[in-house]
């Protein structure tokens, strides 16, 4: 079955697709507004999240999971801890920390896209001793 791509809507006449609003919600539960996420990184976030479904879906956990990635990666550290808890904030940096010792999967890509995308806070940058490979 092909998959099905997602849809910003038009001139607001056609909604926006199912799983843009679902990856919206995703990332209002974590404490960062949609609109401050460019359009283009949501949709890349979930044509991954559907490159990696195991079924034609992304099962709708992986909404969340992607958007504490990316939140996390926006909002840095302390906001993303004080939005949330400590306990969220720690599993999130070790999600992040197997992702880039691993290398290439689902968390590692959201990662490399809030890094070329430009959108995630110096302090991860560091923390984490990313680069982009380009210079």
């Amino acid at each position: 079955m092909a998959r099905r791509h997602s849809s910003l809507g038009l001139f607001g006449i056609f909604g926006r697709s199912a799983d843009l609003r679902q990856f919206d919600q995703a990332l209002r539960s974590v404490d960062l507004h949609p609109r401050l996420v460019p359009e283009a990184v949501k949709l890349t976030a979930v044509a991954l999240l559907k490159d990696h479904a195991i079924g034609d879906e992304p099962a709708p956990q992986s909404y969340r999971a992607a958007a504490e990635i990316i939140g996390y990666c926006m909002i840095g550290p302390e906001g993303f801890a004080g939005a949330n808890d400590e306990r969220l904030t720690e599993q999130v940096e070790h999600r992040i920390e197997w992702a880039l010792e691993t290398g290439d999967n689902l968390d590692a890509k959201l990662v490399l896209l809030t890094l070329h995308a430009k959108v995630i806070q110096p302090s991860v940058v560091y923390r984490f001793q990313l680069e982009t490979g380009a210079g």
